[in-house]
């Protein structure tokens, strides 16, 4: 039991408590729920199945970091907590870390199986065009930007973390390629979301707000200067 897993949440009490109990507890040594102020019951919900829950304040940037400062284990694993990742397949994304073959290790909706109407069109397009930009920039073809990710736990807090919104996940996948980390992305089945609307793909205004933040985190992290030297290694 030596993977942390941290699910930020806001207002997501018709699915936490199935999101907690599909996680696999002889993997799992904690369910961290960061919630950001949800006011249907999330916490209590969460709390009553099992996790863990902090005051994480808005932000799902915000939330995943609360969440991993908090962490005890040596490996954090982050999902969504509408239900739409399969929690139980946890062993799949945090083995090959937990097994030390990588470092930083992300699922891919769009290589695996999709059930109907669990992403729209433009998601799967966004996560073609941010895997195409970071292959440019730094040799290491993404195919998703999916929540479902393990990482090391110093490596995570080696890359230096600063975006505390929605571009959190493309900001961990370019500082993980730009350092350098040994990393691994997993074809995994994608579900529909278990209840409650998308914050994200759910509104035009989320949509815009969410992709305007992704589009801003790519242009600051590609304008840092990088690790000198070399690529980040990629393998399927």
């Amino acid at each position: 039991m030596n993977v942390s897993v941290v699910i930020p949440t806001f207002n997501e009490a018709a699915a936490i408590a199935a999101v907690v109990r599909e996680i696999p507890r002889d993997i799992a040594l904690e369910v961290i729920i960061a919630d950001g102020g949800s006011t249907d019951g999330t916490r209590d919900v969460a709390y009553g199945a099992g996790a863990s829950v902090i005051d994480a304040g808005r932000g799902y940037g915000r939330a995943c970091m609360a969440g991993a400062m908090a962490a005890r284990a040596p490996v954090i694993a982050f999902l969504d907590g509408d239900g739409a990742d399969r929690g139980d397949l946890l062993g799949s994304i945090a083995g090959p870390v937990l097994s030390g073959t990588h470092d930083f290790v992300i699922a891919s909706r769009t290589s695996g199986r999709r059930d109907p109407g669990s992403m729209f069109w433009h998601q799967v397009l966004a996560g073609r065009l941010a895997g195409w930009g970071m292959g440019a920039l730094y040799g290491v073809r993404y195919t998703d930007m999916c929540a479902f990710r393990a990482i090391r736990r110093d490596a995570l807090l080696g890359l230096d973390m600063r975006e505390m919104t929605y571009g959190w996940n493309i900001e961990m996948q370019m500082k993980a390629a730009r350092s350098h980390l040994r990393i691994l992305e997993v074809p995994v089945p994608y579900r529909c979301r278990m209840g409650g609307q998308s914050k994200v793909a759910g509104s035009l205004r989320g949509t815009i707000r969410a992709s305007g933040k992704i589009v801003s985190t790519f242009v600051r992290v590609a304008s840092q200067r990088g690790e000198p030297g070399g690529r980040a290694t990629n393998s399927y």
